[in-house]
């Protein structure tokens, strides 16, 4: 009683428009509070993204207090109340019927009490309430597990999971966006309902995958791993656990190695994909020589369309699996002359578009391997973003863009339009690449007939 005494005596800074819903519904005789994820950020000092408000008033008794609202869960008894261009999801305390699908009750119930409410969430960091006339709600100890560091299931862990399989991800997300452990209860859930994500959305998986690989602690993945998770919704990963690299440039088996990438890795979508699958497909690569050595030729055109299908399965954009896989395929271009051609040459290959990418990834690519070898592979690595840098400043070109001849020229100098319009400008393209004063119209013009 004293532990909830204290924390009725805590205080948060809810936004003043949140708080305005807030007083409204109280003053108008009902129960409201800032709830879930809103109220275990502001405990932690972090921003919220949302602020979501949970009330005994019922959806039509909501709507009647306010004068713009949108039905947007109201089924389930959520309004979105707006204040100006800003919404606020605004729910009514409820109880939630049987799952029989691993996400969907089969029926929500309304409830008058907070406490049933909080009873049916995933975690005990999620079920806290609060508003300024009661203080903090905690019947769950989330304050607690906040001091603690830790990730624990409201209740029964494996209740929680049956309602909704997807949890036993968010659980692994939180513990990397947090840095917190996962409760040994809840943890031994997690394992035995793996095996349910495959009922689970892509697009929903494809959202918990990405929020954990954008978190301050992206290593964690290896928890996805270790409890099995990776096995049914990125088996390709588990191939990488149990492919060695006895290789002078390594130190560790693939999937280690891919788990030390990531890390390394600018906190980019984008970035970190490629970093995660760069090395995908190295196993089916592997090679051993006589000496004992492991190679892996091909692996990053075997890669990229192994990423391209995993993305795909996992429903990634379009723009994205194109990024992530063109990265895959070229990571490993390393026969680049560290002098202004060779780099544009490098760029020309590789992409305009890709370049500064291709870089970053391959400067997470050499933190990952042998330690003993990593320096020179660095300074190599610094003189070519310099000499990239240079290219930049001179104002090369470097891409068809950026030609100064385009195809109408090629028109009206007297080609007919098709591929071999198109093999010409790369032709050019290629000629500029070398001898960067010669983009100019009239020269390249000239130069149609030796083609």
């Amino acid at each position: 009683m004293r532990k909830q005494a204290d924390r009725n005596r805590m205080t948060i800074k809810i936004p003043e428009k949140a708080n305005r819903i807030i007083t409204r519904l109280m003053e108008a005789g009902f129960e409201a509070y800032a709830v879930g994820g809103c109220v275990r950020d502001a405990l932690l000092g972090r921003e919220a993204a949302d602020w979501d408000i949970t009330t005994n008033a019922r959806p039509e008794q909501v709507k009647a207090l306010f004068s713009r609202t949108i039905d947007t869960g109201i089924l389930h008894g959520t309004v979105t109340v707006m204040c100006g261009r800003e919404g606020f999801e605004v729910t009514t305390y409820r109880i939630d019927g049987e799952y029989q699908d691993g996400r969907h009750p089969s029926e929500v119930i309304f409830t008058p009490s907070l406490l049933e409410d909080l009873k049916r969430r995933d975690f005990t960091i999620n079920a806290m309430a609060y508003n300024d006339t009661e203080g903090l709600i905690d019947a769950f100890d989330g304050m607690g597990d906040l001091e603690k560091g830790r990730i624990r299931c409201v209740g029964d862990p494996r209740e929680r999971f049956t309602e909704d399989g997807l949890r036993i991800m968010r659980a692994v997300r939180f513990s990397a966006q947090l840095n917190f452990k996962i409760e040994e209860e809840t943890r031994e859930a997690v394992k035995e309902f793996a095996p349910g994500l495959s009922r689970i959305s892509a697009e929903r998986i494809q959202t918990e995958l990405v929020k954990l690989l954008l978190s301050e602690h992206p290593e964690v993945f290896r928890v996805l791993y270790d409890m099995g998770i990776t096995a049914v919704i990125l088996p390709e990963f588990d191939a990488c656990m149990e492919t060695p690299q006895n290789h002078p440039h390594h130190f560790r088996c693939v999937g280690e190695h891919l788990l030390l990438a990531v890390q390394a890795a600018e906190a980019d979508k984008v970035l970190r994909l490629a970093a995660l699958l760069h090395d995908i497909g190295k196993p089916a690569a592997h090679v051993r020589d006589e000496q004992g050595i492991d190679h892996f030729q091909g692996h990053g055109e075997i890669g990229a369309d192994l990423a391209e299908r995993i993305l795909r399965r996992l429903k990634f954009d379009n723009n994205t699996i194109c990024h992530v896989k063109h990265l895959v395929r070229v990571h490993d271009y390393l026969q680049i002359s560290l002098t202004p051609r060779g780099v544009r040459r490098a760029v020309f290959r590789i992409g305009r578009e890709y370049f500064p990418d291709y870089l970053k990834l391959r400067r997470a690519d050499i933190l990952a391997q042998n330690p003993a070898m990593r320096q020179e592979k660095l300074e190599a690595l610094e003189e070519l973003e310099q000499l990239y840098t240079r290219v930049l400043e001179e104002q090369s070109c470097l891409s068809l863009k950026e030609l100064a001849v385009t195809g109408r020229d090629l028109i009206r100098a007297g080609m007919s339009p098709g591929p071999e319009l198109g093999d010409t400008l790369n032709k050019l393209l290629e000629l500029v690449i070398e001898h960067p004063e010669c983009n100019t119209k009239e020269y390249l013009l000239s130069r149609l007939e030796g083609l």
